[in-house]
């Protein structure tokens, strides 16, 4: 199998010196990248900025804006068998990017925000044999609904919804469904677990397809 992870947060630049982030520390699509290559697999992992060194055996791709994780994962879609949508990609981005450094000054600046392009959606409208996985972050697990049911939208196989608190840690509490709306719960179970599960639900899929 050759698997396309994304990982990590995106910048979206203000001016040359600021710009709008989150706290993702890319964690969770290192993870995967690397339990695909210790499975045997080949992987691609196209990540946003991190504090993370890349996986040994695994093919890095770094980008920066959720513009440049676009065309990186799109140039690739065709040539993979699955990618799993890991990123926490900026939803939104300045309208303007500004040249240089913004001044300070006694008034209150305003930024206008458009939209970036949902990578995910995008690539549900495309597929054909692939397998799609789709992360969704919600700020509870009375909203992990929700999270499925946006992932579902975009013509996900696998949905993987987890909260705000595992951002940053070794650990997480993860809800994955498949599109017959099967459930698997993993309580506060280390990443490299959610990991190996992701994957052998990813390889249970293809199979079947073949």
């Amino acid at each position: 199998m050759k698997i396309l992870v994304t990982a990590g947060p995106t910048r979206e630049h203000v001016d040359d010196v600021r710009f709008i982030s989150n706290l993702s520390s890319g964690r969770m699509g290192f993870v995967i990248a690397e339990a695909a290559r210790r499975a045997g697999h080949e992987a691609v992992l196209v990540a946003g900025p991190t504090n993370l060194s890349p996986p040994a055996g695994v093919e890095f791709v770094p980008v920066t804006s959720a513009a440049e994780m676009a065309e990186a994962v799109k140039s690739r879609f065709e040539d993979v068998d699955a990618v799993v949508m890991a990123a926490a990609v900026a939803d939104y981005r300045p309208k303007k990017k500004i040249a240089g450094k913004i001044q300070k000054g006694e008034k209150p600046l305003n930024l206008e925000l458009e939209r970036t392009e949902d990578i995910l959606a995008h690539l549900g409208g495309m597929k054909k044999d692939q397998v799609l996985v789709g992360f969704a972050l919600e700020a509870s697990e009375a909203d992990i609904e929700r999270g499925l049911e946006k992932c579902r939208a975009k013509h996900c196989d696998l949905v993987v919804v987890n909260t705000v608190s595992a951002m940053g840690k070794a650990a997480s509490t993860a809800v994955i469904a498949d599109r017959d709306n099967v459930l698997t719960t993993l309580t506060d179970t280390d990443k490299t677990e959610i990991a190996r599960t992701i994957l052998n639900q990813v390889s249970r899929i293809l199979e079947s397809r073949r």
